[in-house]
């Protein structure tokens, strides 16, 4: 089942130009992984399901409603968290110069056929 997981992630990278992805479970472990050598897998995805666990809890606190995507901004890129239903964690890892409005385009896109998958 795996294989399938990293084939979606494989393609998202291909039509995105994101330098990775990880689907993590909710409890911070990685399900499937298409990163970078220099990243841990296990830390990115502990991270993940971290910052989207505090960024609902934000969210929820300040009555801003759910919590669709939480987006990390650094000197040289983005990290993004987009929850998938209450099962999964999609984190892609993005150069600074992305198109951004394509990237959110694809991992939309992804979210569905991830979701397909994950039942």
């Amino acid at each position: 089942m795996a294989v399938k997981y990293t084939e979606i992630l494989e393609e998202f990278i291909r039509d995105s130009g994101a330098e990775g992805a990880v689907l993590v479970s909710v409890d911070g472990l990685a399900i499937a992984s298409v990163l970078p050598s220099t990243a841990d897998e296990d830390r990115v995805a502990a991270m993940g399901a971290a910052i989207l666990s505090l960024g609902e809890r934000v969210t929820s606190e300040l009555n801003k409603g759910n919590l669709e995507q939480l987006y990390i901004k650094g000197s040289t890129g983005y990290v993004i968290f987009t929850g998938i239903k209450d099962v999964a964690v999609l984190g892609v890892l993005a150069p600074v110069n992305a198109k951004l409005g394509l990237l959110l385009m694809e991992i939309q896109r992804t979210i569905k056929k991830l979701e397909k998958e994950l039942g």
